[in-house]
């Protein structure tokens, strides 16, 4: 808004690309109104103000108005939508072209070494995806993969065997800080989440009910 920037481009259409609503899956573009849905899960950054967190902290999180937003003709394009969207094939062309170098080890959580490098907070969202879901980074990647032909269903579910369930440990005492937690609030979140169709307990130990390569699975 400060800069009259009219065009907005993204990589690629998470929704489209990772599961999620298919409503834009066949145009460029997505209208500006579906930000809050698919970013903010319906609910607005004021809506926490409400729950304890101040305006000052929501604030880095607050789009600008609505009709300022419509008045400067802004637009949201998906450079997925133009090339096909292959983060494999992205990571030999910026390889090749722009000098980019993965890390040295695979990230945790999946097999890869060259995707979502940007913060420390990664590993922790992808796990607390798997305790919420049942299926955390390793599915995404391997799944995403098997569509592109990359690797075999087989494959895939052996990645996801090895990798899926992964703490991540590289971050996690920086992650406990910036949260302001400690472990026996950090476990004892995890498990309220953990759903009964999904997890069970046995002894001390937590297992997938159905994992994908069949029987039960501890984490």
């Amino acid at each position: 808004m400060k800069h009259n920037v009219q065009l907005i481009m993204y990589g690629e259409n998470g929704e489209v690309e990772y599961g999620g609503d298919m409503k834009n899956a066949f145009k460029p573009t997505r209208d500006i109104a579906d930000h809050d849905k698919h970013y903010f899960s319906g609910l607005l950054p004021q809506f926490w103000a409400e729950h304890g967190v101040s305006l000052a902290d929501l604030y880095p999180f607050m789009a600008p108005r609505y009709d300022d937003i419509k008045k400067n003709e802004t637009e949201i394009h998906f450079f997925g939508y133009y090339k096909f969207w292959d983060p494999q094939e992205n990571y030999y062309y910026c390889l090749e072209h722009t000098g980019f170098t993965p890390n040295t080890e695979q990230s945790e959580g999946t097999y890869s070494k060259y995707a979502s490098l940007d913060d420390k907070i990664d590993g922790s969202r992808y796990y607390l995806a798997f305790i919420k879901f049942g299926i955390g980074r390793a599915t995404s990647d391997t799944a995403h993969e098997i569509r592109d032909g990359k690797i075999t269903r087989e494959e895939g579910i052996a990645l996801v065997k090895r990798y899926d369930h992964e703490f991540p440990s590289r971050h996690y005492k920086e992650f406990l800080e910036y949260c302001d937690i400690n472990e026996d609030d950090f476990h004892e979140v995890i498990d309220s989440w953990r759903a009964d169709h999904i997890w069970t307990k046995e002894g001390n130990d937590w297992r997938l009910r159905k994992p994908i390569w069949g029987g039960l699975s501890k984490p």
